[in-house]
């Protein structure tokens, strides 16, 4: 009798009614989630740094009690090794994009007074949030949702994009990057690699692009309140001409 109970469970745990109950859950905290993300693009202020850590802690949490085991959800080492080329060709376009922007005298360093070093350490975290908000919390639930592979990919690119407006250049550079890092991981499922690649393109553009174009990398109300910082020029080059 026990274990023709146990035998039966996985199938009542598959009923039409619990995959609805599970996928509305989905659905609300997607949708929780996404507009906590855009409240905090376009708040200013003091009240933006408490709807960041609201939102980070909304995602933390229902991420948590959403868990299953490590290596399905991008964070252990599977796919690791086969997808570090990834990583290789992100080094590769940052070395040719490099004297390219030299001659194009666009070369600049970073902004802001914190160091290189923990500038460069504080956006690979970044990164790593990102590809973890985009393909745990966005693509997978789409997924779950019962979206094909095909549609759940563009729709969670476009989610993507969408919070990085009205900059023009990374709204257009995320939609691409969301769907190539969004098929990757869906090939890999290793977050590791996509966030290593994010980062190194991600500080590629930052200083190979005038940042009269991309603002300092900001987005939302950031980028439409940029103003120029009397110690960190729009347009300065790292090499001496």
């Amino acid at each position: 009798m026990l274990a023709s109970a146990m035998v039966s469970q996985p199938h009542i745990a598959r009923t039409p009614g619990v995959i609805r109950r599970a996928r509305r859950l989905d659905l609300a905290e997607l949708v929780i989630g996404y507009g906590l993300i855009l409240s905090v693009v376009w708040t200013p202020g003091t009240p933006q740094r408490v709807l960041y850590w609201t939102t980070f802690a909304w995602i933390a949490v229902t991420a948590w009690l959403r868990r299953k085991d490590h290596e399905t959800n991008g964070l252990g080492l599977r796919g690791l090794v086969p997808s570090l080329w990834v990583v290789g060709l992100a080094v590769l376009i940052f070395l040719v994009a490099i004297p390219i922007a030299r001659a194009f005298r666009t070369l600049h360093p970073l902004y802001g007074v914190v160091p290189v070093g923990l500038h460069i350490a504080g956006y690979a975290v970044w990164a790593l949030m990102q590809q973890f908000i985009l393909q745990i919390y966005v693509l997978l639930r789409l997924l779950r949702l019962g979206m094909r592979r095909a549609p759940a990919v563009l729709l969670s690119a476009l989610l993507f994009a969408t919070a990085h407006i009205p900059n023009p250049l990374l709204t257009g550079l995320t939609i691409v990057w969301g769907m190539i890092s969004c098929l990757l991981f869906l090939r890999y499922r290793n977050l590791y690699t996509l966030a290593v690649a994010h980062g190194i393109l991600g500080m590629c553009l930052a200083v190979t692009t005038p940042n009269s174009i991309h603002h300092h990398m900001r987005v939302g109300l950031g980028y439409i309140k940029y103003h120029r910082h009397p110690h960190y020029p729009h347009h300065r080059t790292l090499i001496s001409p």
